[in-house]
């Protein structure tokens, strides 16, 4: 059955956005009037979860969040959903100096629909990360799948597993024992939904089916802590291969990034 995305829209905002709970140690949630956002560590996710704006007081809000993380210390991400109000709230914050990157489709999936498990290639594994070993390996494949250094993820991730156990997993896919693939779920408390996050494999076990096994694995783990929900911000190299599973579009969401 077709889910109603309209009521799944409203459902993933309240729960996920106006209604977020912090994501792991350090990080906290504050409701700043028409404003939800999380402050935490650096190397944590800090930014603006949700807002109610309107054309009179979203200049104000925005200034607002400048001072807040300004005083904290480091940058931080203001994430633009398409329904988010005013209609101009992006040109606001590209005036005010955030920069945006790329635009993301929310995708959404029942649990139990995407779960069925996929055929390995030969000699592939996969292996739930539990220690600061397999942490590096999943630090390894994403700095190897998509450039650049991913130490500040690892960091997270050890920081989730050692003081929010049970609002977080990651699974390795192992080839004879060498990292080529790697992702993580998201289990925020008291939410119907988990979240699908950095599905990365290396450029020669791409095209194997090793993306599409992940988010199998994941799905099974979400349905195991009791969520019937899978979402997932999609790049656009990814979006196809979702819907093809079975995903959803709920809406459109643009991260705007602003460095102190």
């Amino acid at each position: 059955m077709d889910p109603d995305l309209t009521a799944l829209r409203t459902l993933h905002d309240q729960q996920l956005r106006r209604g977020a709970r912090p994501d792991g140690p350090g990080a906290r949630v504050e409701r700043n009037g028409p404003v939800v956002r999380q402050t935490g560590p650096a190397h944590g996710w800090n930014g603006v979860l949700w807002s109610a704006l309107s054309a009179e007081d979203a200049d104000a809000a925005v200034a607002a969040q400048i001072r807040h993380f300004r005083a904290a210390g480091h940058g931080f991400e203001w994430k633009l959903y398409a329904h988010d109000t005013p209609a101009d709230l992006g040109d606001r914050l590209l005036a005010a100096g955030f920069v945006p990157d790329e635009p993301e489709t929310v995708m959404v999936a029942e649990a139990s629909a995407v779960s069925a498990p996929v055929p390995l290639p030969e000699g592939v594994e996969l292996r739930e990360v539990t220690d600061e070993e397999g942490v590096r390996m999943v630090v390894e494949v994403h700095d190897r799948a998509f450039g650049g250094d991913s130490s500040h993820l690892g960091r997270r991730l050890l920081d989730q597993l050692a003081g929010a156990p049970g609002t977080v997993a990651a699974v390795l896919a192992l080839a004879h024992g060498e990292p080529v693939s790697a992702a993580r779920l998201e289990l925020p408390p008291g939410s119907d939904f988990a979240g699908l996050y950095g599905g990365g494999t290396v450029v020669p076990w791409r095209g194997k089916g090793l993306y599409r096994a992940l988010v199998a694995h994941r799905a099974r783990v979400a349905a195991a802590h009791g969520r019937r929900w899978v979402q997932v911000d999609a790049a656009d190299t990814s979006r196809p291969i979702l819907a093809r599973l079975g995903f959803a579009e709920l809406t459109r969401t643009t991260p705007y990034a602003y460095e102190i």
